[in-house]
C-alpha cells in the first residue's frame, strides 16, 4: 500500500483507520497487554476485566498517543521456576509434549509423568486421609505462580483432563472445552472417572470415554 494511503492502527484496543497526514498526538486510544487467568480477561494497564471476550474488547482504551502501523509485540511474563534435582533430557520433554497421556496429566511409564492415581472410597481410609492431607499441605505451602500474559492469537494446548486440544484465547468461552473434572480413578485394574462414574479395564478405552463437562479451555490447570 502506498505511504499516502490509509492503514489500520495496530495498537491493541484501537483498530482505527488512519493516514500519516492525519495522525495527531492523542488521536489513538489503546491498551497495554491483556491478561488471561481462569477464564477472566483483564487489561494489565487499567485492570478492567470481563469474562465475555466481546465485552472485553469493547472496553475503551485507557492510554492515548499516535496511531501506528507497526504490529505490537506482546511479551509473556515468565513464570518463576524452581530448580529440579535432576534435569530431564530435551528429547524426553519434546516426547512428553506429543504424548496424549502426558498432555492430559496422566501417569506415563514411557516419559516419567509424576501424576499418581487417586484412591477410591473403598481403599484404606487412613491412606485416603493421608492423601487429602498431603494435597492440602501442598496447596498451602506452594505459592501461586504470577498471572501469565499471552497473545490472544497464540495457540495453546488445553490441559483439562480429557481435552488436550489446541486453542486460541480469542476463541475461548465457557463451553469451548469438553473435559472431565475428575478425578481419574485407578483401582483393581479398573480405570475410570469419578465425575461421570464410568470405569473400564483397558487404558485405550479409558482415554476414549467421552468428556462429561463443558467449560473454558485452560492451558494452566494448576492456576
Amino acid at each position: 500500500m502506498a505511504q499516502t494511503g490509509k492503514v489500520r492502527c495496530q495498537r491493541i484496543g484501537c483498530d482505527a483507520i488512519f493516514s500519516d497526514d492525519d495522525n495527531p498526538d492523542g488521536s489513538c486510544r489503546y491498551h497495554d497487554s491483556p491478561i488471561f487467568h481462569d477464564g477472566m480477561k483483564e487489561w494489565s494497564c487499567c485492570k478492567k476485566r470481563s469474562h465475555d471476550f466481546s465485552l472485553f474488547l469493547e472496553i475503551p482504551g485507557c492510554k492515548t498517543g499516535k496511531h501506528t502501523s507497526e504490529k505490537q509485540v506482546i511479551a509473556p511474563v515468565k513464570k518463576a521456576t524452581v530448580a529440579a534435582p535432576t534435569a530431564a533430557p530435551s528429547t524426553n520433554a519434546s516426547a512428553k509434549d506429543s504424548c496424549s497421556r502426558c498432555r492430559q496429566g496422566f501417569f506415563c511409564s514411557d516419559h516419567g509423568s509424576q501424576v499418581k492415581p487417586v484412591n477410591t472410597v473403598g481403599d484404606n481410609p487412613g491412606s485416603v486421609a493421608g492423601h487429602v492431607c498431603a494435597e492440602t499441605n501442598s496447596s498451602v505451602q506452594d505459592p501461586k505462580d504470577p498471572k501469565k500474559i499471552v497473545d490472544i492469537n497464540e495457540p495453546q494446548a488445553c490441559k483439562n483432563k480429557g481435552c488436550g486440544q489446541t486453542f486460541k484465547e480469542k476463541d475461548n468461552h465457557e463451553t469451548a472445552c469438553s473435559y472431565h473434572p475428575g478425578p481419574a480413578v485407578f483401582h483393581d485394574r479398573m480405570r475410570g472417572w469419578k465425575c461421570c462414574d464410568i470405569h473400564v479395564k483397558e487404558f485405550d478405552e479409558f482415554m476414549s470415554i467421552p468428556p462429561c463437562t463443558k467449560g473454558w479451555h485452560n492451558a494452566d490447570p494448576d492456576q
